[in-house]
């Protein structure tokens, strides 16, 4: 569990040192003419670059570790991931940040699902599933929440030293850091996770599952794009709205990410605690879905930054309900082929991710349609909160299938 908590820690860092200083990064390789329209559209573009990415090669990396073992995949995974990041700190073209992206995010891909995988495979419990995937949820919102907080600050005072030696400048230091942490890390998980198939409980369900399972899971996908497509828009927007809108400093933008993920670790902490049994949390589906659309049409109306806090409380406790909850019953219902299924989940985010991060760049500086990324999302969101109403009556663990099959 420590080895497969560092892997998803290592690539949210690298992901999360990045985002909130995209806009800087982009209008120094542009040079002094780039204007705000130009700025954000290659903030949500090179986002989305990652992300599809991402959703190109996760089930892929999911179905390798399936027929393969965990092990090798996480490796390639983690060491490709390292290779890229060290890359990028050298990276002097708008053009080089965008292949680095796409290999980046290639990478990442083999790392979060099969570490869900590998959970779903040898757990023997659904408290036990329940909780271990969410621990692995927390630790990429744990390393998303350090990766803002660390580029701002270490590469404040690292670019006194290094602007010279160093083209990337401002980056260079954390993207170094988090390289030579997936290379410590990739030794980790080669000691302790293992390299083959072993006895794996959800083969038992995947009989019991029946057909329900056929058409339920296709059903979490959906609903994984559309929570996704709303993280999209509101990580991008969330930037640009600060820095083009509310003149916010770097230090306040980061704190804005900061807040979202925090929240978001607190309230899985919460949900997936031994007070609440993993059957339950199907009844937060629909309610967190209605959180989510109306905060997501309310941050275009927040004026201020201590507005933009309380909206970004309402967003990130929704959605850090949702994500950890979606994986779950898909796992749940997975069968034997957890990380082909949780890969499917893992692009279906990530594809919701892409299109939501290119809809928040090219539509925020449209004049005529303030705040349309926004609105149109939480319309979206809202149309997901109507498909999961009749949800709770049909997710039921197959255990309990299997129960009442026998009767």
């Amino acid at each position: 569990m420590t080895a497969l908590m560092l892997a998803v820690f290592t690539v949210s860092v690298g992901f999360g040192v990045v985002l909130p200083l995209l806009p800087d990064m982009i209008e120094r390789l542009l040079g002094g003419g780039a204007g705000a329209a130009q700025v954000s559209r290659h903030t949500g573009l090179l986002t989305a670059v990652y992300t599809l990415s991402l959703f190109l090669f996760a089930p892929m990396w999911g179905r390798l570790s399936d027929r393969r073992g965990p092990r090798g995949v996480l490796l390639v995974g983690l060491l490709g991931f390292g290779v890229t990041m060290l890359v990028f700190s050298f990276v002097d073209s708008l053009v080089a940040v965008y292949a680095e992206r796409f290999l980046s995010g290639m990478f990442a891909a083999a790392v979060t699902p099969v570490a869900a995988a590998v959970i779903g495979k040898f757990t023997t419990t659904e408290q036990g599933r329940a909780r271990r995937l969410a621990f692995v949820s927390m630790a990429g919102i744990a390393g998303f929440l350090l990766g803002p907080m660390l580029g701002v600050f270490i590469t404040g005072i690292a670019a006194h030293f290094f602007t010279v030696t160093m083209p990337a400048g401002s980056v260079a230091i954390p993207l170094a850091a988090t390289a030579l942490l997936a290379f410590l890390v990739a030794s980790a998980v080669a000691f302790a996770v293992p390299s083959g198939e072993v006895h794996d409980r959800s083969q038992k369900t995947t009989g019991a599952s029946g057909d329900k399972t056929g058409w339920l899971v296709p059903k979490l996908l959906i609903l994984t794009f559309i929570v996704s497509a709303g993280i999209g828009v509101f990580e991008v927007g969330l930037a640009l709205r600060g820095k083009q809108e509310l003149g916010l400093t770097p230090y306040q933008i980061a704190l804005m990410f900061t807040e979202c993920s925090l929240v978001m670790f607190v309230i899985q902490a919460i949900v997936f605690s031994p007070w609440f049994k993993p059957d339950t949390t199907r009844w937060l589906i629909a309610p967190s879905l209605a959180v989510l659309a109306a905060g997501l049409s309310l941050v275009p109306r927040a004026s201020d930054f201590t507005l933009m806090l309380v909206v970004i409380g309402a967003v990130a406790a929704s959605a850090g309900i949702l994500s950890p909850i979606l994986t779950y019953w898909i796992s749940a219902n997975a069968g034997s082929a957890q990380g082909w299924q949780l890969g499917k989940q893992t692009a279906a985010a990530s594809l919701g991710v892409t299109l939501g991060s290119a809809t928040g760049g090219v539509l925020f500086n449209v004049a005529a349609l303030p705040g349309a990324s926004f609105m149109l999302t939480a319309g979206f969101v809202a149309l997901g909160f109507l498909l999961s109403l009749g949800l709770p009556h049909l997710l039921v663990l197959p255990s309990s299938r299997t129960r009442s099959l026998s009767a």
